[in-house]
């Protein structure tokens, strides 16, 4: 059984002041593209469908257009919520979807049924399990102990109806122990999100939602597909691609990954403002890609920003690196940290890291957390 993997379409976004509507419509046509040129038998997307709870109007419509162009390709399509997902708005009109072969995770209640889905080696289940907190577990099994996200995940699988002897695949959307980060990823202070891989052992499949850049996660059965698009200038380096997982007989898997190209790619370019805007200018490449540049003048450039736009029209980003910049960041960061608690630190580093502020939650976790090395070192 083949099946085409996706995740994270973050439908909506803007990067800066920029809608990636656009060039999102653009990468799910070249999806489809892929879709009728591999033949899957399946296509799964492992959770943030939006961007934001309340998704707009013009990507709710987006996401609609891409699964009714699936469901006339006779398609099966199963769909979980992430994190940035409103689960009762995803889960709107899913009974009424499956008649298309369009299987929407409902609200998490405690009772995950498989979609049952067959080939010429038999049946494969798929479990849906959209995004969980610990939380939303000890609702429905107060009885257990689920303090952890481990915890949670391993006891939602626990509760699972599992055939060990059939064929397994899991989607699902958290951060497993051992993944490499990103900065446009939300990952909660301290790495107590993080769900252990082991929960994971009775699946021939994982597929993974979460975090932005593709890698597999101890072994080739726990994967992460990534993003379509590049979201943020951490993810520059990285190759976008659909993940492609074949299922032969039970224990048998294969993947490669397929590459996408962008209508515009997200990159860093660096050098002086003569260098950058010479015609023959090595380093501007596809002069309207989403741009971070980096100068290297020792003088700031007068109006650097909207003479740049005249060659390069989306820059996102400008900065300097030269020896004024990198003494007085050295100097202010010195300084700034010398003035500031311990907590006032800690909540820069996480919105660095994160691109939002801490919730009041976490602020208390990481009070109660200095506090107590306070003591141990009292």
């Amino acid at each position: 059984m083949k099946l085409i993997h996706l995740s994270d379409l973050h439908l909506g976004k803007r990067v800066g002041e920029v809608s990636m509507l656009e060039d999102q419509a653009y990468i799910l046509d070249r999806v489809l593209d892929i879709v009728d040129g591999a033949g899957p038998d399946a296509l799964l997307i492992a959770g943030d469908v939006y961007d934001k709870s309340v998704p707009s109007a013009e990507a709710v419509t987006l996401f609609d257009d891409f699964l009714c162009r699936l469901a006339r390709r006779k398609l099966p399509v199963l769909v979980i919520s992430g994190n940035h997902d409103s689960p009762e708005r995803l889960a709107f009109g899913s009974r009424l979807m499956e008649g298309a072969r369009v299987y929407l995770s409902p609200v998490y209640d405690g009772n995950v049924k498989p979609i049952t889905l067959t080939d010429e080696h038999g049946p494969v289940d798929f479990w849906l399990l959209p995004f969980l907190k610990p939380a939303h577990l000890r609702r429905f099994y107060p009885e257990e102990t689920i303090d952890s996200y481990t915890d949670a995940v391993g006891a939602a699988i626990a509760h699972m109806n599992i055939d060990p002897s059939r064929r397994n695949v899991l989607l699902c959307h958290q951060f497993v122990t051992g993944a490499a980060t990103c900065e446009s990823e939300e990952l909660i202070v301290g790495g107590t999100d993080n769900v252990d891989a082991a929960v994971f052992d009775g699946f021939d499949y994982v597929a993974l939602g979460h975090l932005h850049g593709p890698q597999n996660v101890g072994s080739s059965r726990i994967r992460y597909c990534g993003t379509p698009l590049k979201y943020s200038f951490s993810e520059a380096s990285q190759y976008k691609s659909v993940t492609v997982a074949e299922l032969g007989e039970k224990g048998d898997l294969t993947l490669y990954t397929v590459p996408l190209t962008p209508r515009h790619d997200m990159r860093v370019i660096q050098g002086t403002f003569a260098q950058l805007t010479a015609e023959n200018s090595d380093a501007a490449g596809e002069r309207e890609d989403y741009l971070h540049i980096i100068l290297t003048d020792e003088e700031d450039v007068p109006e650097a920003l909207g003479r740049l736009r005249l060659v390069y029209p989306n820059i996102l980003k400008l900065s300097y690196d030269n020896t004024r910049t990198r003494t007085s960041q050295s100097v202010d960061r010195a300084q700034r940290v010398a003035q500031k608690s311990p907590l006032e630190l800690f909540e820069e580093l996480y919105e660095t890291q994160n691109n939002q502020p801490m919730s009041q939650e976490q602020r208390d976790f990481a009070q109660r957390l200095i506090e107590q090395l306070r003591e141990e070192d009292a």
